[in-house]
C-alpha cells in the first residue's frame, strides 16, 4: 500500500477485512518486501512529487513494468496513465489510456452510482466518485470491466487494475478481493513456476 498521501487508511481497513497483510510503503527499501501495491486516491500531482522526492518513482515504475500487480484508484489511475489531458505532472505512463482529471466535476459534485461489474457477479457495485477522472481513450488490449454513462470506470491491463472511483469508501470488498485473487494470485503463481 503506497502510503505517501491519500485514502490510505480506508484501503488498509478493506484489506484487513479480507485478512490480507498490508505494509504501508513510504521508503524505497520497503519495495523489496511487497508482492503487490495499491496506489490510492488523493491528489495525483502531490503523490507524484512525493514519489520522486522519496526516490520511489523510478524503482516502483520498474517493478510495475516488470509485472508487479498494482491497483490504482482515482489519483492512482491518473498516475498510471500514459496521457493526462491538460496537465503536466509525474506519471508512470504504463496504462494505455488517456485520462481527463476531475472530469466528473469538483468535490462538491461528488456522487454515488450503482454500476454493473460482471466479473464480480450479478449484484451491482455502489461506486463512489469524488473529483473523479474520466478515461477518454483506451487501447484495444486494455479490458473494460465496468462502465458508467458510456465511459470505462474499472479497467484491467495485465498486472494493472485501475478504477476512476473509490471502492475503499464502501463496505463492498469484491474489487479488492478480485485484485488479490486474480492479479496478485496470478503473479505469485508465475513467480513460483519460475523458481521451479
Amino acid at each position: 500500500m503506497l502510503a505517501l498521501q491519500g485514502a490510505v487508511d480506508k484501503h488498509i481497513q478493506m484489506l484487513s477485512k479480507l485478512n490480507i497483510p498490508c505494509l504501508a510503503v513510504k521508503h524505497r527499501e520497503e519495495l523489496g518486501r511487497i508482492d503487490a501495491i495499491i496506489i490510492p486516491g488523493g491528489e495525483s500531482t502531490t503523490i507524484g512529487k512525493l514519489l520522486i522526492r522519496f526516490s520511489l518513482f523510478d524503482p516502483l515504475s520498474n517493478l510495475i513494468a516488470h509485472g508487479l500487480p498494482v491497483f490504482g484508484t482515482c489519483a492512482g489511475l491518473i498516475l498510471l496513465a500514459k496521457k493526462i489531458t491538460g496537465f503536466d505532472q509525474p506519471s508512470f505512463k504504463l496504462l494505455d489510456i488517456t485520462v481527463a482529471r476531475n472530469a466528473y466535476g469538483p468535490q462538491i459534485e461528488s456522487f454515488e452510482a450503482d454500476i454493473s461489474i460482471p466479473h464480480l457477479g450479478e449484484k451491482a457495485f455502489r461506486a463512489v466518485f469524488i473529483r473523479a477522472p474520466i478515461i477518454t481513450e483506451i487501447a484495444a488490449h486494455t479490458e473494460v470491466l465496468a462502465g458508467f454513462e458510456g465511459n470505462p470506470v474499472l479497467i484491467r491491463q495485465g498486472n494493472i487494475l485501475a478504477s476512476s472511483f473509490h471502492p475503499e469508501l464502501t463496505n463492498d470488498e469484491r474489487i479488492h478481493r478480485y485484485f488479490a485473487h486474480n492479479l496478485v494470485g496470478e503473479h505469485l503463481k508465475e513467480l513460483a513456476y519460475k523458481k521451479n
